[in-house]
């Protein structure tokens, strides 16, 4: 038996703020095995899923390991994913959208990778810190331990110590990363970049100790790999794929399943090519070519039998559930059918933002805007508009050229383009376009109302002027001292108390606290609010104690959907539970591009009459 089965007890134990037992002291004077075991972790619970990417970046190691955790879910079975990323920063939060795309926010307000938002819309679970490591957190967490002494005088190294620190934190998350904080049946981590990178070697060499000490069945690792299709030749080209699995072999990991990513689907040649030259069995090398959707993938990899290939590797096909298994996967197959299905409705949406060279950066919003047009039988034109290319004396014939049925202004940080999304919200307030402000979107809505209608004319941000007279946006130490974060951002879920009667309750269904996601720092200043709402502003959205303005409306007699929220709704969209306010929002465009249509095809929760307006609201 390797020394891993060895009882804690035959070492001193030293218990640290993490809450393992360090197998150092007298036994690491005769040994050089190392493996933090959180107390009371069992070997053979929980088995682990390892995916890992060759041949090049961005392939869908995420879609993919999210998409085999979603059909191990559906058959009853707790899944925990992990995303390993290799580069120092702590977290995501300083990264630039064009650098790494959007950054995802977590209900505990941690920001990280997007892949983690993939994995949340998939298995419909929140995610918490536990669920996203970087290299910036593992070598910040050893070096503190060893300032502390806890390495008792051992000189710190990569090889046991920082591949020590992977393991523990997968461990861990194995015995307490599921919904109700207790184990999980299977832990699925994916390892960012690409097999041969530097800054990703160290996970991959901890994979490959935990697959020896877990030991079979208990172990699985899934290789991602690229198959060309050099159009001057006309055929597929394997030999990228076999020599970049042939360097994840080199590293000691033999793959058990091979994913082919390609334009087309992977012939049956190219993967005969794959099987032989990398020891697995061709039933075990399956096509991940590109499809209308990324949520028609689990139902594509269930019908090449992946499922059962997994189980059958981690021998847990005694754990599967065939009631929750057929219930969920007929819900999971009626949504892949609308997805595929002919939409009725061609509506166009305008985003308006300043990362629109990369959708990546609003990976979110484009996704819920998927579910809800699913839902609603639409199919949305996105046209993505560049916020600094839009002034006001341009703006109205620019966005009349695009024929917009509804316009999203999302959040963004930094003065670029900010005056082309007042301009771009003065249009659509006027014009009557369905509109959707989100987080700095919210932000210049008030600062757009406020010049034009409040009569503030010099109203706006003190993130962008430090010192105006009308600073309607601002950082307010009353409100930082409230929400106890001092210089930092809000950030994470937060409730938002609704005033009855408006809009933004009726999309959630009369709902009087709603939970979202918030990534901000300024808000609306509370001594400007009375002016705002008797100019004819509504605050629908409010923090439930404190005079922090959260949503905003004006009332359906004024304009048929004009809404934002401080919050990111997108971030809380699912595919079988679509956010309400894209409903609302698409809803509102199929109305304007089809006028004559009859209410009775869209709830009227997301297309309420004029008449549902309360009076007090409409005379506001």
């Amino acid at each position: 038996m390797p020394p891993f089965d060895q009882p804690a007890a035959s070492s001193p134990e030293i218990p640290h703020k993490n809450g393992f037992l360090s197998q150092f002291g007298r036994s690491s004077e005769t040994t050089e095995f190392f493996s933090p075991i959180p107390e009371g972790y069992q070997r053979g619970q929980t088995a682990y899923i390892a995916v890992m990417g060759t041949v090049m970046s961005g392939l869908g190691k995420g879609i993919l390991s999210a998409s085999l955790a979603k059909l191990m879910k559906d058959k009853g079975l707790t899944v925990a994913p992990i995303k390993l990323e290799g580069y120092l920063n702590v977290d995501s939060g300083t990264l630039n959208p064009y650098r790494h795309g959007e950054v995802f926010v977590l209900d505990d307000g941690t920001e990280c990778d997007m892949d983690l938002g993939t994995y949340e819309r998939l298995l419909d679970q929140n995610l918490t810190v536990r669920n996203f490591t970087t290299a910036g957190q593992i070598y910040s967490e050893i070096l503190e331990r060893e300032r502390r002494g806890g390495y008792l005088g051992r000189d710190v190294q990569m090889i046991p110590h920082v591949t020590g620190e992977v393991k523990r934190r997968l461990r861990e998350l194995a015995m307490s990363g599921g919904p109700d904080g207790g184990p999980v049946d299977l832990v699925f981590i994916e390892v960012g970049g690409t097999i041969g990178d530097y800054e990703n070697g160290f996970y991959v060499e901890a994979l490959r100790e935990l697959a020896f000490e877990e030991g079979a069945p208990n172990f699985c690792s899934v290789a991602l790999t690229y198959i060309l299709e050099p159009p001057t030749l006309g055929e597929q080209k394997s030999k990228a794929a076999q020599l970049g699995i042939k360097r994840l072999m080199e590293t000691g990991i033999q793959p058990d399943l091979i994913a082919c990513r390609a334009e087309s689907p992977v012939t049956e040649m190219a993967r005969q090519k794959v099987s032989m030259f990398s020891n697995v069995p061709l039933h075990r090398v399956f096509s991940m070519h590109d499809r209308k959707s990324i949520y028609t993938i689990p139902e594509a990899m269930r019908a090449q039998r992946l499922d059962r290939e997994v189980l059958t590797i981690l021998d847990r096909h005694q754990k599967v559930d065939p009631v929750h298994e057929d219930s969920s996967r007929a819900q999971w197959s009626a949504y892949g059918k609308s997805i595929m299905a002919t939409r009725k409705h061609a509506v166009n949406i305008g985003i308006l933002g300043k990362y629109t060279a990369l959708r990546d950066a609003y990976a979110s919003i484009d996704k819920a805007i998927e579910h809800a047009a699913t839902h609603l039988n639409a199919a949305p034109n996105v046209q993505w508009i560049e916020a600094s290319e839009i002034s006001d004396a341009t703006v109205d014939e620019q966005l009349d050229a695009l024929d917009l049925d509804a316009v999203i202004v999302p959040g963004g940080f930094g003065e670029r383009g900010v005056e082309g999304k007042i301009a771009a919200v003065r249009h659509v307030r006027e014009r009557g376009i369905p509109f959707l402000g989100i987080c700095l979107g919210f932000q210049v809505a008030v600062i757009e109302y406020a010049r034009n209608v409040a009569g503030i004319a010099n109203a706006h941000s003190t993130e962008f002027d430090p010192e105006p007279n009308g600073g309607v946006i601002a950082e307010l130490p009353e409100q930082k001292a409230i929400e106890g974060l001092g210089g930092t951002m809000r950030l994470g879920g937060q409730d938002v108390a609704l005033q009855s009667g408006s809009l933004l309750c009726a999309l959630f269904g009369d709902a009087a606290i709603v939970r979202e996601r918030f990534r901000h720092r300024y808000e609306v200043d509370p001594d400007i609010v009375d002016q705002l709402q008797e100019a004819g502003l509504v605050f629908s959205g409010r923090h439930p104690e404190q005079p922090i303005m959260q949503g905003l409306e004006l009332p359906r007699c004024v304009h048929p959907y004009f809404i934002g929220g401080q919050f990111h709704p997108e971030l809380t969209s699912r595919p079988l539970h679509p956010q309400p306010m894209f409903m609302g929002l698409l809803a509102a465009a199929i109305r304007r591009r089809n006028p004559e249509l009859a209410r009775a095809e869209i709830s009227t929760r997301w297309l309420p009459k004029d008449s549902d307006v309360p009076q007090a609201a409409a005379e506001s």
